[in-house]
């Protein structure tokens, strides 16, 4: 086995191979760009190699500078993790030419499976069912088009080098075609020195399902079920689990034969994903395979037992696959959220900054990668994470903080498990998309399981702008606030030196006002907790053991579990739940009655400014002082991790100052142009 190996990557991943090399005894080093250098990751592993500025494609991209690093360590073995040079052939062959093992498939097999061009047309000759489309090269922008308008809009325009949703789009008419391409070959050129674009047909209503198979150098190839990744934003995913509720077994049987054929067809030897789009029929069609190790191998790790990355590190050794198909057992279910640091009420703007607060829920200790989850017990909450409290999310990097997964025995108690973990999640100093995760898991469509890609689309189509809880909900957290609030004025009534017969008297009525409603109660206290009784005769019991100061309220609710985030505020709180912020104002009913008098203040009136809506680049400024602009109309192009984000006209306008030029780094809520 591999004394020492060296990792190709930063962030969670990094961290992960590090997690499963220490459990084999390997020892690992790290790489670190300008940006990384006190980074998690770095400071796991057993040594750390800097390897340049930054920007990726000046140091975690370049080939010389990862062979350098292990000349410098004599490394026996490079696991490339995702992204960065986890797909690139001229990597592999580098390290077959230096005599280091790659920790992934052949070169070949990157060659024929990572470009989807050429992916495709092997799926074709293998009897794979794939989307229709057009498999050569595209020139320009007008070729797209008219290449568009053969297959027949709706058209996704993709990177041939792409994945994770970079140098991807979606047209639905020639100036989107015009517009998407130009942006993709853009995306493609900045993320993977590849700028080659081709184009299928979008099938809509669509679900992606992928297949994660393993096959040694041996011959042998296995599948460990699927994963169902349809909730998807800009074609990123963002929920996952594992199995699918949508497959019957005939089904997932028929991908999983189909996949390890394609695979073998290649010589494919490590951990990769065949991934499929399935339509309402159960018919599915070959998409493209992952040749590296996907973001989301959690879930599939959680219901089969199965250490993907130390199977990886074997075959790359040269063993022979442990297991055959039927030693392959699916059990419960698994679902993974992806933490991203992005801004869902700026609709998911990327965010970057320091982490002043970073609490994971705590992990399960029972489970690690490797054993069967429902040994660890009836729950098990995992969090794969690159970042710390104090840490700082950079521009520069693919913005996602953490993965948050849960397994229980049945998909409704996975769901209810990642509830309560995603309540406990504590994250502040930058824009989060907690709230929005949270705002799914209590979605009825997918709690139904009646998902597609378009998921996200149809059910926020104006974006995300947060959580109305149902009034028994809000009665919940009414009581909950009330009930800490008399814990804080007892503790604020008890100081020291106070004059005789000057004790303040902390009184039982109340009135919470949250979500624009006021809900007058009253609260009847004892030793293990309080009875609070609202006007209308319902009454809720409510127990905790939180004290004022604390940031997290673990309440039991009438023998129900309910999570708090807490903040203080004048006369009260800000509570966070269940993808809910309130503003929660716990006064005297004598308080109340004049706070109602008092004049909303209003928001500042922006309507006449540009602002940029996130921590970027300005890329491009498409209008001078003096144009006058119309309703959509293009105004500029600000890129921020490593995604371009066109900036459009809201209304007919005159430009009357324009205070950004290409190049500059802008703060959010930077103004970058007037109008008239």
């Amino acid at each position: 086995m591999f004394e020492k190996i060296l990792i190709a990557n930063r962030g969670e991943i990094a961290c992960r191979v590090i997690k499963t090399a220490r459990k084999m005894g390997i020892k690992t080093v790290a790489v670190y760009s300008d940006a990384d250098k006190a980074a998690l990751h770095v400071q796991m592993a057993d040594e750390a190699v800097h390897i340049g500025p930054p920007p990726a494609n000046q140091s975690y991209i370049v080939i010389d500078k990862i062979m350098d690093a292990i000349r410098q360590t004599g490394a026996q073995a490079v696991h490339p993790g995702y992204g960065f040079l986890s797909e690139n052939k001229l990597f592999a062959e580098a390290l077959a030419k230096e005599g280091v093992a790659f920790i992934g498939p052949p070169a070949g097999a990157i060659e024929a499976m990572g470009d989807k061009i050429t992916s495709k047309k092997i799926a074709q000759e293998a009897g794979v069912s794939t989307v229709p489309g057009y498999m050569g090269l595209i020139e320009d922008a007008e070729e797209a088009v008219k290449i568009s308008n053969q297959i027949g809009y709706p058209v996704m325009i993709k990177a041939s080098a792409g994945g994770g949703g970079k140098g991807m789009r979606i047209a639905w008419n020639d100036t989107e075609a015009r517009e998407g391409f130009q942006s993709s070959k853009n995306e493609a050129a900045n993320s993977f020195g590849d700028d080659r674009i081709f184009i299928e047909k979008f099938v809509t209503q669509p679900r992606h399902i992928e297949i994660q198979v393993l096959c040694d150098g041996h011959g042998n190839g296995i599948y460990l079920g699927e994963r169902e990744c349809s909730i998807q934003r800009r074609n990123q995913k963002v929920v996952e689990e594992a199995p699918s509720p949508f497959l019957d077994e005939a089904t997932r049987k028929a991908m999983g034969e189909q996949a390890v054929a394609l695979a073998k067809a290649v010589d494919y030897a490590s951990a990769g994903t065949v991934e499929f789009i399935v339509d309402g029929e159960k018919n599915f069609y070959f998409l493209e395979m992952n040749t590296r190790l996907q973001v989301e191998h959690p879930v599939t790790e959680l219901i089969t037992g199965v250490d993907l990355v130390e199977q990886m590190i074997r075959v790359a050794n040269g063993e022979t696959l442990a297991m055959t198909q039927d030693d392959v057992k699916l059990t419960g279910w698994a679902i993974e959220n992806r933490l991203y640091a992005e801004d869902p009420y700026r609709n998911f703007l990327p965010s970057i900054g320091r982490l002043t607060a970073y609490r994971p829920p705590a992990e399960t200790e029972a489970y690690t990668p490797g054993t069967a989850a429902g040994a660890a017990g009836d729950v098990v909450v995992r969090n794969d994470t690159g970042v710390y409290e104090g840490g700082e999310i950079s521009m520069y990097y693919d913005p996602m903080i953490a993965k948050l997964c849960t397994w229980a025995p049945t998909r409704d108690t996975a769901i209810a498990a990642m509830r309560v973990a995603l309540d406990s999640f504590e994250v502040e100093g930058i824009g989060h998309n907690l709230p929005f995760l949270s705002a799914v898991m209590d979605h009825e469509r997918f709690i139904s399981g009646e998902i597609t890609t378009a998921f996200i689309a149809e059910e926020y189509p104006e974006g995300f702008e947060g959580v109305t809880l149902p009034e028994a909900d809000l009665k919940k957290i009414a009581a909950s606030a009330a009930a800490m609030y008399r814990v804080a004025e007892i503790r604020r009534a008890r100081i020291s030196g106070r004059m005789d017969n000057h004790e303040r008297t902390v009184g039982t009525d109340w009135v919470v006002s949250l979500q624009g409603q006021n809900f007058p109660l009253t609260i009847d206290a004892d030793p293990k907790g309080s009875t609070v009784t609202f006007t209308d005769g319902t009454a809720h019991r409510v127990a905790s053991d939180w004290t004022p100061g604390d940031s997290l309220a673990h309440i039991d609710v009438d023998g129900e579990a309910l999570v708090l985030k807490v903040g203080k505020i004048t006369s009260g709180f800000r509570m966070r739940s269940r993808g809910a912020d309130l503003k929660v104002n716990v006064r005297t009913p004598r308080q109340a009655e004049l706070a109602a008098l008092m004049p909303e203040k209003l928001p500042p009136d922006t309507s006449k400014m540009l602002l940029c809506p996130m921590p970027g680049l300005i890329v491009k400024v498409n209008v001078e002082v003096g144009d006058e602009v119309q309703e959509g109309q293009a105004l500029c192009t600000v890129e921020a991790m490593k995604m371009e984000n066109i900036l459009r006209a809201e209304k007919k306008a005159v430009v009357s100052k324009i205070n950004a030029s290409a190049g500059d780094s802008l703060a959010v809520d930077e103004v970058i142009m007037e109008f008239e």
